[in-house]
């Protein structure tokens, strides 16, 4: 199945970690902010988040990673998707595009140390979050 044909292909969608509170805590902060209406939102662990990384070619068991998917068009993960986020947010958080400038392999470098790390620090969940009804248009 080609979960492009069942995405809306005007929005880019973040596949992110529903276990790990530094993900949810961040999916909660973009929806807050998401002024433009731009996100979507699916749980890596999730049918469809397994059906679109597939689809894409990446292996999630090898890269721990949010990923941002623009169904037709591209794909990011790593720190290029956390900049790929901050720059549709706007705003303040735009500002962190000066980091684009920095080599992908130090700013995935950094990234990777983060993503090792965030269950320790932010601890994890048993399950993934359920939205509220408030939020569940969010979510795919």
């Amino acid at each position: 199945m080609k979960p492009e044909m069942e995405l809306p292909r005007d929005k880019k969608i973040i596949l992110f970690d529903g276990v790990c509170n530094l993900c949810n805590s961040t999916v909660q902060f973009l929806i807050k902010h998401d002024k433009k209406d731009v996100f979507r939102f699916v749980a890596l662990q999730s049918d469809l988040g397994q059906q679109i990384t597939a689809y894409i070619g990446i292996d999630t068991s090898k890269v721990d990673s949010i990923i941002v998917y623009e169904p037709g068009k591209a794909y990011f993960y790593k720190a290029e998707a956390a900049l790929e986020i901050a720059s549709a947010i706007g705003g303040i958080c735009s500002l962190l595009g000066i980091f684009k400038v920095v080599p992908k392999s130090i700013s995935n470098a950094v990234y990777d140390y983060i993503a090792r790390n965030r269950y320790k620090w932010y601890g994890k969940k048993e399950a993934c979050m359920l939205p509220t009804p408030e939020i569940k248009a969010k979510f795919l």
